[in-house]
């Protein structure tokens, strides 16, 4: 397994493509101003208790209030009022919690009305951003992520990723945490965890506790609402979460991003430091890479899978629906059952990559072809399993349904990533063409490359890239003589064209010899 991180900055946003085997499995975006990402901590009060919901809303400064549930107080939840009320007073400057008196825990199955109150300050950390018309849910049960471990606040308890499957490994790694672990803080301890020494894991628990002492430190006089502790950007957490010896290379274009990044890798790996690089092209880095064409092919609502096999995917309001069809390969086996068993295991496997994608969440309804033989229906179940053993969102899929159905639920902690994948007519009547089926506007952009090209040529540009459609450029580029060969002939200066699959069919730019925008 290859997996390769690319990294696009833009001016308002920062584009992360992550490919396992040269197949894009997840593409993320941070835009700039996005204050509500899943791990950051806020110092907040509660606005309203809601006995009806046992649940209260809290003002985090979003325009609509988080939503903290009973169930996500938890246990020591009067211990952290307790704790937040002494150091935004400026009474408690030990922030260790080895000293702290701590408070009884709440009742398991009890009335949020006994816990909280209005106007209360309480620390909180998003665990769902803003979807749709609902504000962010949040918790009262903070955790801090760390490479190796994660941080529990007002907690003693140590567990253990149910991923590391040796008994032996995970007894070792609770002694040696127990033994290191400051009082009062519980510790979750990651899969990539297994193997490490006592050394690594001490150096990424005083990382953890350091950055829980200086966002203490910010609570004394802080305005409510205010964010107290930033999770890592996108890159540093997909990195942090992901990152293996199977990570052969990350690529960013922006350098300052690509320095950060790099000293990052330098502090969890410095062996694989090398592996960052700084992309440095004219050359788009996803249209370099195939990254755009692989974007364009793979969101949408009908998505092909190899060997014929596709999926039609849609949205409705309460879950998502896929349907799984065999295409072209209805005649490739000897029998129905091998044809249906062959399909549904290609399209089981696209089904995985999708999902993580789009970062689809709620419930996923998939029809898969009938499969009459039950030892071909439990082959589906554990292929699919397996297949999605690698996303990082929390899931569970049950077994077939009579119908052929099988239902996952998905976690879904973010906006679900959605690529337009369709464009506008680009006739302005919206007829597809005139009464001889002749699209026009194609034949008009072309006419307006030229007039380009001769202005252009007659400001004495020396050098000069064009990047359009591939269609277009195709359009320029093919035959002989081609388009671009006769401007040659009449202006005896070339002009490069480069295919830019995220491109419109209209749409084009010119750069000159230093990749800067002709305007």
């Amino acid at each position: 397994m290859n997996n390769e991180l690319f990294i696009r900055s833009g001016s308002q946003e920062v584009d992360f493509a992550l490919l396992k085997d040269g197949r894009l499995i997840e593409l993320h975006k941070e835009e700039e101003g996005n204050n509500f990402t899943v791990g950051d901590i806020f110092l907040a009060k509660i606005r309203k208790t809601v006995p009806g919901l046992n649940a209260a809303f809290v003002n985090v400064g979003y325009e609509k209030d988080g939503f903290l549930h009973y169930h996500d107080l938890g246990p020591k939840v009067l211990s952290q009022l307790k704790f937040v009320k002494s150091a935004t007073s400026g009474k408690l400057k030990d922030f260790s919690l080895t000293n702290f008196p701590f408070e009884k825990e709440i009742d398991k199955h009890g009335n949020l009305n006994d816990a909280l109150k209005s106007n209360q300050s309480i620390l909180v950390q998003i665990v769902k951003e803003p979807i749709s018309t609902k504000g962010p849910r949040i918790s009262s049960e903070l955790s801090i992520a760390g490479r190796y471990i994660v941080l529990v606040p007002f907690s003693d308890r140590v567990s253990v990723s149910q991923k590391i499957e040796s008994t032996e490994e995970k007894d070792r790694l609770k002694r040696l945490i127990t033994s290191i672990k400051p009082k009062g803080f519980g510790v979750i301890i990651r899969t990539v965890a297994e193997g490490k020494k006592v050394a690594e894991l001490d150096k990424d628990l005083q990382n953890l506790t350091e950055r829980w002492t200086a966002m203490c430190k910010k609570l004394q006089g802080a305005h409510h609402p205010s964010k107290v502790l930033s999770e890592l950007n996108r890159g540093a957490s997909i990195i942090r979460d992901m990152f293996n010896d199977s990570f052969s290379a990350i690529h960013i274009d922006d350098e300052t991003l690509y320095l950060q990044i790099k000293d990052y890798v330098q502090e969890i790996a410095p062996k694989k430091d090398n592996i960052v690089k700084f992309y440095d092209s004219n050359v788009p880095m996803f249209e370099k890479f195939g990254i755009e064409r692989q974007i364009k092919t793979s969101f949408g609502k009908t998505v092909s899978g190899s060997k014929g096999a596709y999926l039609v995917i849609e949205h409705t309001e309460a879950m998502h629906v896929i349907d799984v069809n065999s295409g072209n390969r209805s005649n490739k086996q000897k029998t129905q059952e091998g044809t249906a068993l062959e399909v549904n295991l290609i399209a089981a496997t696209e089904v995985a990559r999708q999902l993580r994608l789009r970062d689809m969440g709620g419930i996923i309804v998939v029809d898969f072809i009938d499969l009459a033989n039950a030892t071909h229906r439990k082959q589906l179940y554990n292929h699919l399993r397996d297949e999605m053993k690698d996303d990082r969102a929390k899931h569970k899929i049950l077994p077939p349904s009579k119908f052929g159905l099988i239902q996952i639920t998905r976690q879904r902690v973010r906006p679900e990533m959605n690529i337009k994948t369709r464009e506008e007519d680009p006739n302005a009547n919206g007829s597809g063409g005139d009464e001889n089926g002749e699209i026009e506007a194609p034949i008009i952009v072309i006419n307006r490359i030229n007039e380009e090209v001769k202005r252009l040529f007659k400001k004495d540009y020396k050098k000069i890239t064009l990047d359009t459609h591939p269609f277009i450029a195709a359009f320029l580029t093919k035959g002989f003589p081609s388009v671009r060969t006769k401007w040659f002939l009449e202006h005896k200066k070339w002009v490069k064209i480069q295919p830019r699959d995220a491109y419109t069919y209209l749409e084009y730019h010119f750069h000159d010899k230093d990749g800067e925008l002709i305007k």
